[in-house]
């Protein structure tokens, strides 16, 4: 679940029940979904979702993000070739309606997350096994190509779960806790990746003469992570998709129907103007913040030939930002609503590719500047997810959440991964850098906000309704 990551602290015991005490003793879901979860099987779900968001951190960090690029530099990785690797995990996005219909006709989100997610992350151990043997028996292309390889397919399996994952946390989680706990969710799991990733970082830059069986090592351990987050999932409270079917005759309709089911959604889903729009605005947004993201770590680890334990306290600086932060951004997204946060936020999130231009690898950049813009990005950008998925589920049609989540995650994982594409051969041109890609990006970031502005979400104020009354607020309420 990459869910970017991003993806994020009190102690578990202490602040779960907490924001549960705010609740009736028997939490119940809209009618729609059938589905009634007492009040203590609610504290056990969203501790065990903690962990095992925490854990999937772990495993995330070693196969994902800035540790990733650094092996693939030292494997003599050509931006072309780290575009279209940062793409992987987006283009196959395109399978999730295929995943969110096999994983509806399931009796059990908890069973098919375990399966898929279980075979999709004990994959990276194929890489691992191919790193221990690669000195004197393979080359650096070889290994790159079965990196190459381990992405593609890890990727391709974990897609077919993602939207799954998403139907069962929007069952699990009460409208009125959704930004609470998600943002402190986030916070637990940026709390991992601000302590975890310098900590690989630096394990990989002092692993002796090999840098390379370092991130074996690394990888390992985050496959040993990945699991245990699985384990996690065992403390959740299951749901039975079959629960969210209108009536008891529905049920026997079904299975007629079932063929006909995916392409007999498409066309609703056309007719959802509303969903069509925050589509567009998703897509949009999504290729122009790709069109920079995957190049960032590149720029300070090529071209400013920074070490990539310096690098990695850098995005640690990111992940610190955002675990300060994402609690105060899950109730702002619960008193105002996740529409006007992601138009204010995106704005800033616009303008930042074009404050790193004219950084260098001089003292200030270095100690101040480079260090203040991940502040800025782990604050911006840990709001922009964390609204982004929460709109989801507030548009989403209860009765089938995961198809919609699956294709916003298929039109955007496509979308993502032709700005990557684009973004790596764009810098390649003759008389392009870096630079002038992130110019490109900020520009169409800009663009990219406009379609927000049409999209309705539940329960959601007006940016002119909240402007005037704009006040801080205390976070005991």
């Amino acid at each position: 679940m990459v869910e970017p990551v991003a993806e994020l602290n009190q102690p578990l015991s202490l602040q779960t029940p907490e924001i549960l005490e705010k609740t009736s003793s028997q939490l119940v879901l809209p009618a729609k979904t059938a589905l009634q979860i007492s009040k203590q099987d609610i504290r056990s779900t969203l501790r065990s979702s903690t962990l095992d968001g925490v854990f999937a951190t772990i495993f995330e960090s070693a196969t994902t993000g800035v540790i990733l690029s650094s092996f693939l530099l030292q494997l003599g990785a050509t931006s072309v070739e780290i575009g279209i690797l940062s793409a992987i995990p987006m283009v196959v996005n395109f399978l999730q309606p295929l995943g969110a219909y096999i994983a509806d006709r399931t009796t059990s989100r908890h069973w098919y997350n375990l399966g898929i997610f279980g075979v999709s992350r004990l994959l990276w151990l194929v890489l691992v096994v191919a790193i221990i043997w690669g000195p004197g028996h393979a080359e650096e292309h070889q290994l790159l190509e079965w990196t190459l390889a381990t992405v593609i397919a890890a990727n391709v399996l974990a897609a077919f779960a993602t939207s799954n994952w998403f139907s069962w946390m929007a069952a699990v989680v009460p409208h009125r806790l959704r930004g609470r706990y998600f943002g402190f969710r986030n916070s637990a799991t940026s709390l991992v990746t601000l302590l975890g990733v310098p900590l690989m970082g630096l394990f990989v830059s002092t692993w002796g003469a090999d840098p390379i069986f370092g991130y074996g090592v690394v990888v390992f351990l985050g496959v040993l992570a990945g699991m245990i987050s699985l384990g996690c999932q065992f403390f959740m409270v299951d749901v039975n998709p079959q629960a969210y079917r209108k009536d008891a005759e529905s049920d026997r309709l079904s299975e007629k129907k079932a063929s006909k089911q995916i392409t007999d959604f498409v066309p609703s889903v056309l007719k959802d103007s509303n969903f069509l729009m925050f589509l567009f605005y998703f897509s949009l947004w999504t290729f122009a913040v790709n069109l920079s993201a995957p190049f960032f770590n590149i720029y300070l680890l090529k071209d400013l030939s920074l070490d990539v334990s310096l690098v990695t306290i850098y995005n640690s600086l990111s992940s610190g930002a955002n675990l300060l932060l994402l609690l105060f951004w899950g109730k702002l997204a619960d008193r105002w609503g996740n529409r006007p946060l992601l138009i204010a936020v995106g704005l800033v999130v616009a303008v930042t590719p074009l404050l790193w231009l004219g950084t260098g690898n001089y003292p200030f950049a270095v100690w101040v500047w480079l260090p203040l813009l991940h502040l800025l990005g782990g604050t911006t950008l840990g709001a922009i997810g964390l609204c982004t998925n929460n709109i989801q589920m507030e548009i989403a049609l209860i009765e089938q959440p995961s198809t919609y989540f699956a294709i916003a995650a298929a039109v955007s994982g496509v979308a993502g991964a032709l700005g990557t594409t684009v973004g790596g051969f764009v810098a390649e041109l003759p008389g392009m850098s870096l630079g002038a890609l992130f110019a490109l990006s900020a520009a169409v970031r800009l663009l990219g906000l406009l379609p927000l502005i049409f999209v309705r979400e539940p329960r959601s104020l007006s940016l002119r309704a909240i402007v005037p009354t704009f006040r801080l607020f205390n976070f005991n309420d």
